[in-house]
């Protein structure tokens, strides 16, 4: 399997109007050839959708971002998550083998079901917990029993300034209320959209590893934590908050949560740091960017 030089790659985005999708395009669109595939453009639920969307573009890699990823929905429509966590991701693996094109699948911490209490490695057995984490991880097994050359690549906690996520309800709530709190037993990591977007590109580019790969900042963190840092932030550069301490909730208080959630899920990137000569840095970096850069 060969790819397109550094200066003429030709690249999917499928997913492109999502948290990372946005990032991505936007990354990468100044040196290469992007073409963004959003969900008016391709139904991952429909494998007549996929095959026309796909079949007759050039391209050298394809990223897939697109996911059903509400983890309640999820465990009531099943066949849903399935089509479009793991079947659509074997139909576009395929496509891209047959076009000699490298296929990248963004997939999830929810794969493990959070046992452990210590990082995650790429090798680790998966056993995720619900009908979400199992469809992404057939996703995962569909994608690299085509082709080992693809890549999957499992993120957490995602955000960044195209589309709302924890850290922005936090300071939403926060510039409103001053009654806050977050879950403080269930740990990850987050990953920034802008950082994974420059993680990623030495693997889309000159790096074609293929299997799975774990990209997240650096640390571990709890939601409580997450958000407490997220105020401290936008306090420090001056937005008038009303709320100012987030509480610890406890996730069983959680009644609404249909699906059962793992508790530890935090993501070794120690393969990533091998291959890239790179490593993430910290959230609360990441964290403190994001919030100067989008709450001052």
């Amino acid at each position: 399997m060969s790819i397109g030089s550094q200066a003429n790659l030709k690249l999917v985005v499928v997913g492109s109007a999502g948290r990372l999708g946005s990032a991505l395009v936007r990354s990468y669109a100044a040196t290469k050839e992007v073409i963004a595939l959003k969900r008016a453009d391709i139904d991952l639920a429909s494998p007549e959708s996929v095959e026309r969307a796909l079949r007759e573009l050039d391209f050298d890699v394809l990223i897939n971002c697109a996911a059903l990823t509400n983890v309640d929905y999820c465990e009531s429509h099943q066949e849903e998550a399935f089509a479009i966590n793991a079947g659509a991701v074997g139909q576009m693996a395929r496509i891209c083998t047959q076009k000699n094109a490298r296929c990248i699948h963004i997939s999830t911490d929810y794969v493990f079901d959070g046992a452990k209490s210590e990082p995650y490695a790429e090798d680790d057995e998966a056993a995720p917990l619900g009908v979400y984490g199992a469809s992404k991880r057939q996703g995962e097994l569909e994608l690299l029993a085509v082709s080992p050359n693809h890549l999957v690549v499992r993120v957490a906690w995602v955000f960044g300034p195209d589309r709302p996520s924890f850290v922005d309800q936090i300071l939403k709530r926060a510039l409103e209320s001053e009654e806050l709190a977050a879950i403080g037993d269930k740990w990850s990591c987050p990953t920034y959209t802008i950082d994974a977007a420059a993680m990623l590109r030495p693997l889309v580019r000159e790096i074609p590893a293929g299997g799975i790969v774990h990209l997240t900042q650096s640390g571990a963190c709890t939601w409580q934590e997450y958000g407490q840092y997220a105020l401290d932030c936008a306090a420090a550069a001056g937005v008038a908050l009303k709320g100012r301490r987030v509480a610890f909730q406890a996730m069983a208080d959680l009644k609404a949560f249909v699906a059962k959630r793992p508790v530890y899920t935090v993501l070794s990137t120690r393969r990533l740091e091998t291959l890239t000569g790179r490593a993430p840095r910290p959230w609360q970096e990441a964290v403190s960017d994001y919030v100067r850069q989008y709450y001052r």
